[in-house]
């Protein structure tokens, strides 16, 4: 029974070792690196984001309310901006994506399509408004903004995980090297 125990803890221990020697390598063969910049407009993305999400929650919980068409027109007025800032940013990304690890790569794919539709949204809600004044509170103009609030929070949701997940990648990475130095 030593014998077994022995052998085990000698077939763990190079495994181990294996390991160790081995995961740097595997690592590094997974693609190109994360990138800097590509992250940095990641986190300021997801800030405008946050804000494009709030005030759109907003313009949807006020139309509810008995608010004058001026009211949501301003409103309205402070989502387009979050999407134009954010819509600024998406040149840098795009320039930048061949740079940027394949995650990284995906979340700029998949930024795109929701801005674009999100702009569109919100160019017919603002024309809406303006032809349709006295309607502001029909189920039509409260879908248009509905429909918008559901976009923003996908936008803000997509933004915040892959952020999340690169921060966290980051870490992990952190630790990899710690151990590699210490060990």
């Amino acid at each position: 029974m030593k014998t077994y125990r022995a052998m085990a803890s000698l077939v763990t221990s190079a495994l181990l070792m294996a390991g160790y020697f081995l995961s740097p390598v595997a690592v590094k063969a997974v693609g190109p690196g994360d990138s800097a910049e590509i992250s940095k407009l990641l986190v300021g993305a997801k800030a405008e984001a946050v804000e494009l999400k709030n005030d759109s929650e907003d313009l949807d919980a006020s139309v509810k309310s008995r608010l004058s068409w001026e009211s949501h027109a301003r409103k309205i007025e402070m989502v387009k901006e979050h999407i134009n800032n954010t819509g600024k940013m998406l040149p840098k990304l795009k320039d930048a994506e061949a740079s940027g690890a394949p995650w990284q790569q995906t979340v700029i794919q998949r930024i795109e399509p929701l801005l674009k539709e999100l702009a569109a949204n919100t160019e017919t809600t603002i024309n809406y408004l303006n032809e349709n004044r006295s309607k502001v509170h029909c189920p039509e103009f409260r879908d248009y903004v509905k429909a918008n609030y559901e976009l923003a929070t996908d936008l803000k949701t997509l933004l915040r995980d892959f952020v999340n997940y690169g921060e966290a990648k980051e870490k992990f990475a952190n630790l990899q090297r710690r151990l590699e130095v210490t060990g």
